[in-house]
Formats: C-alpha cells, sequence, structure tokens
C-alpha cells in the first residue's frame, strides 16, 4: 500500500493538458481558457456621461444660480456635434458622449429647464460625472488570463470586450467502464441476487461537473472477455476508470485483465478507507485509474483522485485537494495504519465556527448517507483518539469549482 498523497502524486504527473480548441463565446461558460482574452476595443470609446444631465464648462458654474441656453442634446447612441462655448449648455443621456467644450456634468435634478433655458443650482467640480475613455479597459488589455475558468461575469466581460470566440482547454474525454455480473443500469430489470449501477451514472455526473466528456462504455460482465473488450474500446479517450474488479476476489479481473492488455502498473492499493482497492497505471499512453465497487468508495475516490487528475488535464492546479478546517460534532475513536475519511455533515456552533460531525456508521455501501454527507472528515493514519471540539481536516463536499 502507498500513502494517499503518494498516490495523488502518480496521477497527477500521469495525466497530460488537453489541447486547445476555439468555441463562441455563449458556449464558454464554465470552460477554461486556453489563451488571454484580449480586449479588441476601448470601453468606453470616448467620456461618456454617468448620468442624465446637462454637459456644461465647470467655469460657467461656479457662481450658481446660473442661467445657460440649452443649444442641443447628446442622445445615448448618437452624439453632438459641436463645441460648448461660455454660456452654453448640451442635454445628456446616461452613455452619451460629452460635447467639446464640456467638462462636468450637471445632474438634471440640480437643474430647472424653462424652453431652451436652463437653470443650474447647484455647482460641480470638473470631471464630474464622466466616465473617462478607456476607464472600464483599452483595447489590446488583457482582460481575462488563460488557465482561468470562465464564469458568467467573464463572458459578459468579454463579451463587452468585442470578443465572439474564445480558445479553451477541450473537455477531456473519460471512459467508464462498470463490472460486474450482478450490476444493471437503472431501470432495467433486475434478476435474482442483481443490484442498480449507481456508480457509472455517479461518476457520469461529477464528471460534467468537472467539465470533462463522460464515455459510458457499459457494463463488463465477470469474464476476460467482455473486460477485455471494453477496454480495447476505450482508445480514444483522455483516461479510462475502471468501477469494480479491482480487489483480490475470485472474479475481480480488472488487475489481471489490465495487465494482460500491457497496463503498467504505478500502484494498486492505497492506505487509505474507504478506497484500498484502487489501481493506477498507463494503458499506451492513456492512463488507467480503477475505482473500489462499493458506491461510497466511488465517491470518495472520485473526490480525492479523479478531480484532481481531470483539473490537471485541464491546465488547472490538481497538485492536492483543498483542505478545510472544522471542530469535531463528536467523539472518534483512534485509527490505524490507513488515512481515514469519514462522511459528516457541517453546521454552525455557537461561537460561528464550522462543526463537522461523523455519521455513526460509515459503511462504503451507505450511498444515502453519503448524498447526505457535507464533507468528509480526514484521520491520519494512527491517529489518536479525538474529542468533540477538537480542529480537524475536512474535504468539503459541496463547496468549490465543483460539487460532489
Amino acid at each position: 500500500m502507498i500513502p494517499v498523497a503518494e498516490a495523488l502524486a502518480k496521477i497527477v504527473a500521469n495525466v497530460s493538458e488537453t489541447c486547445a480548441e476555439q468555441v463562441a463565446l455563449p458556449d464558454a461558460l464554465g470552460r477554461v481558457l486556453a489563451e488571454d482574452v484580449v480586449a479588441r476595443l476601448t470601453q468606453p470609446w470616448a467620456d461618456v456621461s454617468a448620468m442624465d444631465a446637462y454637459a456644461v464648462r465647470q467655469v460657467d458654474v461656479d457662481t450658481v444660480p446660473i442661467d445657460l441656453k440649452v443649444i442641443g442634446e447628446s442622445p445615448a447612441g448618437g452624439c453632438f456635434d459641436g463645441d460648448v462655448c461660455a454660456g452654453e449648455a448640451v442635454r445628456i443621456f446616461t452613455g452619451a458622449p460629452v460635447p467639446k467644450g464640456a467638462d462636468t456634468i450637471i445632474i438634471q435634478e440640480n437643474t430647472e429647464r424653462d424652453g431652451d433655458t436652463v437653470r443650474v443650482l447647484e455647482t460641480a467640480p470638473a470631471g464630474r460625472f464622466i466616465r473617462p475613455a478607456g476607464l472600464d479597459f483599452k483595447a489590446g488589455e488583457v482582460l481575462i488570463t488563460a488557465g482561468r475558468v470562465m464564469s458568467a461575469r467573464d463572458v459578459g466581460l468579454a463579451a463587452a470586450a468585442n470578443v465572439p470566440w474564445v480558445m479553451v482547454r477541450r473537455k477531456p474525454r473519460v471512459a467508464i467502464i462498470a463490472t460486474g455480473n450482478e450490476v444493471v443500469m437503472p431501470g432495467d430489470g433486475l434478476g435474482d441476487n442483481q443490484i442498480v449501477s449507481s456508480n457509472s451514472v455517479m461518476l457520469s455526473a461529477f464528471l460534467r461537473v468537472l467539465g470533462a466528456e463522460p464515455l459510458d462504455l457499459g457494463i463488463a460482465r465477470d469474464d476476460e472477455q467482455s473486460l477485455t473488450r471494453l477496454i480495447k474500446s476505450a482508445g480514444q479517450a483522455d483516461m479510462l476508470v475502471t468501477i469494480g474488479g479491482a480487489s483480490v476476489g475470485d472474479y475481480d479481473l480488472v488487475n489481471q485483465v489490465l495487465g494482460h492488455e500491457g497496463v503498467d502498473l504505478g500502484f494498486y492499493k492505497v492506505a487509505m478507507r474507504p478506497g484500498k482497492p484502487l489501481i493506477f497505471g498507463r494503458l499506451g499512453t492513456t492512463p488507467v485509474l480503477g475505482l473500489p465497487g462499493n458506491p461510497v468508495s466511488v465517491g470518495v475516490t472520485s473526490a480525492l483522485f479523479l478531480k484532481p487528475a481531470v483539473e490537471a488535464m485541464l491546465g488547472l492546479d490538481g497538485d492536492d485537494v483543498p483542505k478545510q478546517t472544522a471542530r469535531l460534532g463528536s467523539d472518534v475513536g483512534e485509527n490505524d495504519m490507513r488515512q481515514d475519511y469519514l462522511r459528516a455533515t457541517l453546521s454552525t456552533g455557537a461561537d460561528g465556527e464550522r462543526v463537522a460531525t461523523p455519521f455513526s456508521k460509515q459503511d462504503s455501501a451507505m450511498l444515502a448517507k453519503f448524498a447526505e454527507a457535507d464533507c468528509l472528515v480526514i484521520r491520519p493514519p494512527h491517529a489518536p483518539a479525538a474529542q468533540t471540539g477538537e480542529m480537524v481536516e475536512i474535504v468539503s463536499l459541496r463547496s468549490g469549482r465543483v460539487s460532489l
């Protein structure tokens, strides 16, 4: 068995970034930028008014009240072509360019209009309510740097910069193979002693949230031919993930078949609970991750290993799983040589700190409790018993860029 940190390092070191592809801006939400987004125009393109108001010369309104002659207007989407001279004002609207000669804006609430005359009741310093050209950004300026996950705000910013297409990392194609004679897909008829395959469905959903493209290759039966056929069909994937069959039972054939196919195994056991029977290797240039078969083990190992692997393929920092701290909400016993990940709920204590309360039962087949969990409480190898209120490290299942 190898430690969790060593297993993660081996996995991340053996995946490669996907290539870049061009997508239309509306399709860029949640994608990872492969190239910087550069402004194609200056915003605003000219000095513009921030208010519905009057554009005037500051020197003319230094002493108020003062009557000025209204010589025209500057609407949004239009402009006033002339100059503002002594004793003159131009009616202006939000977003409209400030006419030549004017250097301040008097908001309409501080004026009284009578025909072509406007009385200014309050003065304003030069530059008041004027948005100078380039206030937001200038043409050629890098607005969004490569490696960023595009948010809705980023999409809006790129649109404002007149960028219709962006270069993003191609979604990693992750092939999934479930294994076992006892497994059937949801909705299929259940025979005697069979169970529904929740794992591949959960894993596909998680991969989509991560920004990958799942390729569900189906269920391999407990014979070498079936498993070999599906493994060979994963040739176009960036990564192959198998579910189940990674342990040491008579029907756990994944390790054996991968060996026959020439997979160079990096490891096949990790000192953790749940998730000990975890396989990683390479089939040619394709990384292969063999997950355990129990639903909670699949979920935990996906959060700890598959997520960083996908992030590394997207060019994100996948070197570690972000950890936080919380206070224990109940006592926990001492730990053995394996790193434990206890499913727990999170609440807020009287002091405002987070409180992580592990479930009393931690069976790796209890998917309902796993779905209820907010986090994983990390218990290092050989950790002594811990009491309620002690600080522990946790891995959140419901925060950050993605949630499991």
